[in-house]
C-alpha cells in the first residue's frame, strides 16, 4: 500500500500468512483430527491431531495478542511525545488506548484539537477515525 492513498477505507491491513495461511492450515488439521477421531480406527490418533492443532492455534493467537500489545505500548508513547512537542503539555490520562491508538492517523494540524474533542466528547476509535480529515499513513501496524 501505497503511503499517499492510506485513508479510513483502507487502513486496515490483513497479513496473508498469519490470517489466511496459518488459521487455513490449522483449521485442516483440526478438520482432520475430528475425522480421524469420528472414524473409531485411530482415536488416540485423532485426540493427539485435535490437540496440537488447539495448541498451535493457541500459540498463534497469544503470539498475535503479545505483538499488538507491544505495538499499542509503542504508539501510546509515539503518540503522547508527539502531544508534548506541539503543545508543550501531557496528553490527557484520561485517554483511552483505542482513542489513542486511532488519534495517531491525524495529521499534527489537528491532532491536538481532536484530543482534546476525543476526551471531551468520549469519542469512540471509529468515530475519531472518521473525523480525521488530513489522514496520516500508520504503515508499521499490521
Amino acid at each position: 500500500m501505497s503511503g499517499k492513498n492510506q485513508n479510513y477505507k483502507n487502513h486496515r491491513r490483513l497479513s496473508p500468512g498469519h490470517h489466511f495461511l496459518t488459521y487455513g492450515l490449522i483449521g485442516v488439521m483440526l478438520t482432520a483430527g475430528i475425522i480421524i477421531l469420528s472414524c473409531g480406527h485411530k482415536p488416540l490418533l485423532g485426540g493427539l491431531v485435535i490437540l496440537n492443532s488447539v495448541i498451535l492455534a493457541l500459540v498463534a493467537l497469544f503470539s498475535r495478542i503479545f505483538a499488538l500489545k507491544a505495538q499499542d505500548r509503542a504508539i501510546r508513547a509515539e503518540e503522547n511525545l508527539r502531544y508534548f512537542i506541539l503543545t508543550g503539555k501531557r496528553m490527557s490520562p484520561a485517554l483511552r488506548l483505542g482513542q489513542v491508538i486511532a488519534l495517531r492517523f491525524a495529521s499534527d494540524e489537528e491532532f491536538v484539537a481532536l484530543c482534546e474533542r476525543a476526551e471531551k466528547e468520549n469519542m469512540k476509535p471509529n468515530d475519531i477515525k472518521q473525523a480525521i480529515k488530513n489522514w496520516r499513513g500508520d504503515f508499521h501496524r499490521v
